[in-house]
């Protein structure tokens, strides 16, 4: 439903956070679509990155996970660097490179640590080289050397892919605002630690992200290597001065509404493929994450090397499309090692809407003779008229709870469908047996029957019942003796039944029991049952729920000045002395200017301590 949503042939996804353990079949056995996953090896619920291609118009040639090559295919020893060529995507960057652009950071060679967290997935078509990525994010200075040399090793890796001829597009989230068009507070960033454009522009991700753009602002003398630009900025390039088309907004502050963001998801493309695309947006109004989706759009005639084609024919294999129609249908075949339907849990498996399309073909057991069923019979026989019908037995993808191994499980074995279809002829079968055969018969479990909903057990059989009074079976006792006009038998039975309780009563009492006419013991009964109704032990419901929303509930919050509304509460996370403290704030989202303003519909100054404040005293 969502890549109809989308009306998207290709979809690259960022940030999956999720290990391999924690893929699902909606996941990976998508019908109609291929995937191909890049992971985190190590950390848990971290990074991850995922592309999906739908088979009928696309299907890729080659596929790699990770940008240096090191890492191996599944099921192989062999990295994709050390492939043979033709099987490998190309462009790995080789040891001096590395050496020269990572010699900066502690990181040196070290492409299995860059490439550990899963970030990237390659996806080569005949038409072009498709990379996926998500970049490290700028968080603290301890990841700035992981961060500048996996950027470093992209740079190298795109450069060396267009330097053989490969057309390129790099898409994902790369954490970088291009230039102030991009981000909303690049002022104010500016103004906080004292810089000026160009040392905010020559800051070492932004530089070297702007050296890779035909359009980046670079300061000062271009860097060794990167003498020219290698991708164009595709949605940029159809909207040159929009402002405001921001793709990410920070969720703790609740910034979305006011569009106080960064634009930092990109698709980038190598410059023969400019005249490929017919449109690029953003889709803002999409929710459901704290980024918003980019696309670009191809036209479907493009034109390679001064001929027309059709998009399809350069997206699949060769000889699968021909002018736009297809000649060959998309099978198993087509599989690379990388896809997610080849990973030994979900290789060879069905979907549970597939597995409902088709009936198994089962082979049905001949039918027995039928026999006179009467109990006056010397023999009996299973009739075929008890076999249910196998067609209705299978249930329809409609129907919900049932399980259907176990009928499938039931229709293989004959004599376990049959024992469970005849147990009303059980009984009649074993008075036969023992008839011919001396030996005794294997006892039956007695099955437990339930009592009636009627009949109450002791105990409290929920919360709702902490809130009810207790029954005041007393004094039911007391209406039903005064409503019931009893006959002179009865009288006399509760007469002598109420001189036995209170005889006891007296002995476990005061020992010896003195005499008592019966007059004056119905007195003294009914005086006692009257007491006892007139002083139930009852629980209040409404203070005992006030009690408890008292313990429970979140305190009142206190109004904000501007707008006198309910505040929210948040927790600093910044580091210091105030960190873990809890604290009440305006509710209402940022405005444009990303700053708390006074009079207007955005957030206000409004900022107490939560452990400063009492809502009892205002």
């Amino acid at each position: 439903a969502m890549f109809d949503i989308l009306e998207t042939d290709i979809v690259v996804f960022q940030e999956t956070k999720i290990q391999r353990k924690d893929l699902r079949d909606d996941m990976v056995l998508v019908p109609g679509w291929d995937c191909f996953f890049s992971l985190p090896k190590h950390k848990k619920g971290y990074s991850g990155v995922v592309v999906y291609t739908r088979q009928s118009v696309c299907c890729p040639i080659r596929a790699e996970e990770g940008i240096s090559g090191v890492l191996c295919p599944s099921n192989s020893s062999t990295s994709f660097s050390n492939l043979p060529e033709d099987q490998q995507i190309g462009g790995y960057p080789t040891l001096a490179q590395a050496s020269d652009a990572l010699e900066s950071t502690s990181l040196a060679t070290d492409f299995v640590t860059l490439d550990s967290e899963g970030r990237c997935v390659m996806l080569e078509f005949p038409a072009f080289v498709l990379i996926g990525v998500y970049s490290p994010a700028n968080r603290d200075e301890s990841r700035d050397d992981f961060r500048l040399g996996f950027l470093n090793l992209l740079d190298i890796r795109v450069r060396n892919l267009v330097s053989t001829g490969k057309r390129v597009i790099l898409t994902g989230d790369l954490n970088i605002s291009k230039e102030e068009l991009d981000t909303a507070n690049a002022e104010s960033a500016m103004r906080k630690n004292s810089m000026t454009a160009a040392e905010y522009f020559s800051t070492p991700a932004r530089r070297l992200f702007n050296h890779l753009l035909e359009d980046g602002k670079v300061y000062g003398e271009r860097d060794h290597g990167r003498e020219r630009p290698v991708l164009w900025d595709i949605c940029r390039g159809f909207h040159p001065m929009r402002k405001g088309m921001f793709t990410c907004w920070e969720q703790k502050v609740n910034a979305r509404p006011g569009n106080f963001g960064a634009r930092i998801d990109y698709v980038l493309c190598s410059f023969p493929m400019k005249d490929w695309f017919s449109s690029s947006d953003i889709q803002e109004g999409l929710m459901g994450s704290d980024h918003c989706p980019v696309y670009a759009t191809m036209k479907d005639m493009i034109t390679i090397d001064n001929t027309e084609v059709n998009i399809k024919d350069v997206m699949n294999p060769p000889g699968m499309f021909h002018h736009g129609q297809r000649m060959q249908e998309y099978s198993v075949k087509h599989m690379l090692s990388l896809s997610g339907k080849l990973i030994p849990e979900f290789d060879r498996r069905q979907s549970i809407r597939d597995m409902f399309r088709r009936k198994p073909s089962l082979p049905l057991e001949p039918s027995l003779e039928t026999r006179n069923r009467s109990e006056t019979d010397s023999a009996l026989e299973i009739s075929s008229d008890a076999i249910p019908d196998l067609d209705a037995t299978i249930p329809s993808p409609e129907a919900n709870g049932v399980d259907y191994n176990a009928i499938v499980g039931a229709l293989s074995s004959p004599g376990r469908l049959a024992a469970n279809y005849e147990a009303p002829l059980a009984s009649n079968k074993r008075q036969l047996l023992e008839k011919q055969s001396n030996r005794p018969l294997k006892r039956i479990k007695s099955v437990s029957i339930a009592p009636p909903a009627s009949i109450q057990t002791k105990g409290q059989r929920s919360l709702k019942g902490f809130f009810k009074p207790k029954p005041a079976e007393a004094a039911s006792s007391v209406n039903a003796s005064i409503t019931e006009a009893p006959s002179p038998e009865q009288s006399l039975l509760r007469a002598v039944s109420g001189t036995a309780m209170v005889q006891r009563a007296l002995i476990a009492s005061t020992g010896p029991m003195t005499a008592i006419s019966p007059t004056e013991l119905e007195k003294d009964t009914v005086s006692q049952s009257m007491l006892v109704c007139q002083s139930p032990a009852v629980h209040d419901p409404i203070e005992s729920k006030e009690s408890w929303l008292k313990l429970f509930s979140k305190p009142e919050a206190p109004r904000c000045e501007g707008h006198s509304e309910p505040c929210t509460s948040l927790v600093t996370r910044k580091s210091g002395i105030n960190c873990g403290r809890s604290f009440w704030m305006c509710p209402r989202p940022l405005g444009p200017s990303g700053v708390k303003e006074k009079g207007t519909q955005w957030r206000c100054q409004t900022f107490v301590w939560c452990s400063d404040w009492n809502p009892r005293v205002e």
